[in-house]
């Protein structure tokens, strides 16, 4: 009788292992950005952190951000391109224009 057992766990054993796996596949989906919106990523990085730290994009609301961008464009020395490109950046999952 235990020969019995034993053979059937082995078998199942084997059965087991030689099966196919399924390994959940973890898909990331990272957002990819314009060009224009890249741009101003870059922009952001580079002007605005030379005088003071970087606030995350979602801190302010795009109503919030519009003086901000404006009053820093003035101080950045950057011109309106620039600023819209920033702009478009700093509010890009929120709609509003300056």
């Amino acid at each position: 009788m235990k020969l019995k057992i034993s053979a059937l766990v082995l078998l199942g054993l084997i059965i087991y292992s030689c099966s196919p796996k399924v390994v959940p596949q973890v898909v990331e989906t990272k957002k990819e950005m314009s060009p224009e919106i890249a741009e101003g990523k870059s922009l952001y990085e580079n002007n605005c952190a030379k005088c003071h730290k970087l606030y995350d994009t979602k801190e302010f609301t795009a109503d919030e951000w519009t003086p901000i961008v404006l009053r820093m464009q003035k101080k950045a020395h950057i011109d309106d391109a620039a600023r819209d490109k920033i702009y478009a950046y700093v509010t890009m999952k929120q709609k509003k224009s300056i």
